[in-house]
């Protein structure tokens, strides 16, 4: 589903990502974690197209978005990353919008549904998330827990192949927490395919199907949940080493 091929980025000549190579496959949940500034968002910036890839190839369900640091004409671009849905980790609603309008304009605008098939599809949607009581609310009148799985039914109504959270809970407080991650733990049962940059370990223990541990712009362990955290280097970063 998902291909990345020695991927580099810089930023003001600083070495971010460091020729990363990752393949996610069909159905499986990744669970992307290492510390602050390691380039586990940076990475998941440009799989997601909101950075640019200094080099390195991006396959999105087999099409290249950027192949040997050539991106494809921009029109290319943008259907390819129909395929992919992104839950940024301070939510990014539209403030002025209410919850349904959130979860429904860009059904109408880019996938030209007509208002009431993206309606009912939004409040499907919001049932899934347990938030069908909300869609008149507006942002500000929403927990952040709310929020957040808001933002994640809105990414699900584009019907992306590909769902990337970049530290989707890094915002909220513990119980705030365990309401986001539930919702994506009910989606991880779904077989959906995704990855999720996080920082709750016993998230990536118990959902993922493969764990990645990134530091210093490179992957130094990719494997399953029990391999990565038997790692020494993996139980320094959780404080379990010796």
């Amino acid at each position: 589903m998902l291909k990345v091929i020695g991927l580099e980025k810089q930023f003001d000549g600083l070495g971010v990502l460091k020729g990363i190579s990752l393949e996610v496959r069909k159905g499986e949940v990744v669970a992307i974690i290492g510390r602050s500034g390691s380039g586990k968002s940076t990475l998941m910036r440009c799989v997601n197209n909101l950075e640019k890839a200094d080099g390195g190839t991006i396959l999105v369900d087999g099409q290249a978005l950027v192949k040997d640091g050539v991106y494809v004409p921009v029109k290319d671009q943008r259907s390819i990353c129909l395929k992919m849905g992104y839950v940024f980790q301070n939510f990014n609603l539209f403030p002025h919008m209410s919850v349904l309008k959130n979860l429904t304009e860009a059904q109408c605008c880019v996938l030209k549904r007509p208002k009431a098939e993206a309606e009912k599809y939004a409040r499907q949607l919001l049932k899934k998330v347990g938030l069908e009581d909300k869609e008149a609310a507006y942002p500000c009148q929403l927990s952040g827990g709310q929020q957040q799985r808001v933002a994640i039914a809105r990414a699900l109504a584009m019907d992306p192949e590909l769902l990337c959270f970049d530290e989707p809970t890094s915002a909220l407080d513990p119980l705030l927490t365990q309401e986001v991650l539930g919702v994506i733990r009910s989606l991880a049962k779904e077989k959906r395919t995704m990855v999720v940059v996080t920082h709750e370990m016993n998230f990536a223990r118990e959902v993922a199907d493969r764990v990645v541990f990134m530091e210093d712009g490179v992957i130094v362990a990719d494997g399953t949940p029990q391999e990565v955290f038997g790692s020494e280097k993996v139980k320094a970063f959780i404080g379990l080493g010796d």
